[in-house]
């Protein structure tokens, strides 16, 4: 009992994860132990599993949506609460009736994961259609500013939470927060690759906004960190076989020749919200096997 308490009281509050749906399980045959989970879903389920028991999860797939939530609720006591909402985050309605039900449900909003996103269309920029870059972007750069900026305007609200890993009040006091966001990037935010114009872009565009969002509410003494994996087991990454090869030389670049699996992003994007992370601002956390350092 003592250990739940300890791991309920790491995240006391409310989180919010977008693009939390759970997909098929990946088809790459693979040597390592896959799951049907997305990093959305595997983000949702470490926190459950670090003792979160308010969170609302969001995502335009809806039976996948559900399936994460029906795991979320396997982990947690009866009197959690779970709130699955099905919509488009690129849609400034949803978002806003997104926010307008986190207010009215929970009152508040203590940690939040910006990570729906969709792949781009493998082309170079003189052979992507303008409705192909639109969808590219309107997910994974504006569709995450509303989101973000909807969860800044929440945040900067609230009264300040004191670090509840010190029993020094003073020192509880000095790392407390008002929230934080994790934003999901890319390593291909850092170090693009050909084809893929679109994409990068707009993973470059998300780790720039975490920066300056960094800079702009830290004196609210919020933290916006920004994760970026490499490639990751997934049903985006591993849908059809011609996706498994196109992605194949990234993988086998990177020093520890695999594919990461979502869980390992997980533990990343939980360690940034928590308060043990309480000095880090602004970060871009790569979580890649090495792929930018080779």
């Amino acid at each position: 009992m003592a250990a739940a308490a300890a791991a309920v009281s790491r995240f006391p509050g409310v989180a919010l994860v977008t693009g939390a749906a759970s997909g098929k399980a990946p088809s790459l045959n693979m040597t390592i132990l896959l799951t049907p989970l997305g990093i959305g879903a595997a983000v949702a389920n470490a926190l459950a599993r670090a003792g979160c028991t308010r969170l609302i999860l969001a995502d335009y797939n809806e039976p996948g949506l559900h399936t994460t939530t029906d795991s979320i609720r396997s982990l947690l006591p009866p009197s959690s609460k779970i709130l699955p909402l099905h919509g488009n985050i690129a849609k400034p309605d949803f978002v806003t009736s997104l926010f307008s039900t986190i207010r009215a449900d929970f009152g508040r909003l203590d940690y939040a994961v910006n990570c729906a996103g969709v792949l781009g269309d493998g082309k170079r920029s003189t052979e992507t259609t303008l409705e192909q870059f639109d969808r590219v972007n309107s997910i994974n750069y504006r569709g995450l500013w509303l989101c973000s900026r909807a969860e800044l305007a929440m945040m900067k609200e609230q009264e300040l939470v004191p670090y509840a890993g010190s029993s020094d009040l003073r020192l509880a006091q000095l790392r407390g927060q008002r929230g934080a966001i994790v934003n999901i990037a890319s390593q291909l935010g850092i170090v693009s690759r050909p084809s893929a114009p679109s994409y990068c872009a707009s993973k470059a565009a998300v780790i720039s906004l975490t920066k300056s969002d960094a800079i702009d509410y830290s004196a609210d003494r919020i933290r916006v960190n920004a994760v970026c994996p490499g490639v990751i087991a997934t049903n985006m990454t591993t849908a059809t076989k011609e996706l498994e090869e196109m992605l194949a030389p990234a993988v086998m670049i990177a020093p520890m020749k695999r594919m990461g699996v979502p869980e390992e992003v997980a533990d990343a994007v939980v360690w940034l919200l928590s308060g043990e992370a309480s000095f880090v601002q602004g970060e871009a956390l790569v979580v890649d096997g090495g792929y930018v350092i080779s």
